[in-house]
């Protein structure tokens, strides 16, 4: 997808799903995009893996808004240290190295819990969020997803995967 066709592509889903961004008009976020040039490379990576890359709040601040944990971040573990420490059977890629290359963040608890005030997410599905390191130096990490209509955080070995566990992120203007 060329710049002009994400652009677009983004501009569509800000027109299309409003209530996440009341405050906000297209022309703002365009402007800002446009001055940012690497901001968007990051966005197009965003929206090649399935994310869906959407403002959320009045912060610009992209979020992947993607129904289910975006499609091409998925079957990862949590970090290289996870990835590192697997014997056998281990993923592709790690969801911290995977941002880091992306140019993005992963959601915090509290980032996830707000997506999740905008719609259901993770129906069948989860993803990876930021995990508190007294939690990852204890060999865990965090996951979230939207069960019978509430947000779950749960807790995993960080070098468990699962085909349908990935990670979402954010990327600030």
């Amino acid at each position: 997808m060329n710049q002009e066709e994400l652009i677009t592509a983004l501009e569509d889903r800000f027109i299309k799903n409003k209530n996440r961004h009341e405050q906000l008009t297209w022309q703002e976020i365009k402007e800002k995009l446009i001055a940012q040039p690497d901001k968007i490379d990051i966005l197009s990576k965003m929206e090649a893996s399935g994310g869906e890359p959407d403002i959320l709040g009045n912060d610009f601040i992209f979020v992947d808004c993607s129904p289910e944990t975006p499609i091409g971040r998925r079957s990862i573990c949590y970090d290289r240290l996870a990835l590192d420490s697997r014997k056998k059977n281990k993923p592709a890629n790690d969801a911290i190295t995977m941002a880091k290359d992306m140019g993005i963040e992963l959601l915090t608890e509290t980032e996830y819990a707000t997506l999740q005030s905008y719609g259901e997410f993770d129906t069948k599905t989860s993803s990876w969020i930021k995990t508190p390191d007294d939690i990852r130096n204890l060999g865990g990490a965090l996951f979230c997803d939207c069960r019978y209509g509430r947000v779950f955080t749960y807790h995993n070995g960080a070098d468990s995967y699962y085909s349908a566990r990935g990670f979402r992120g954010k990327l600030k203007l």
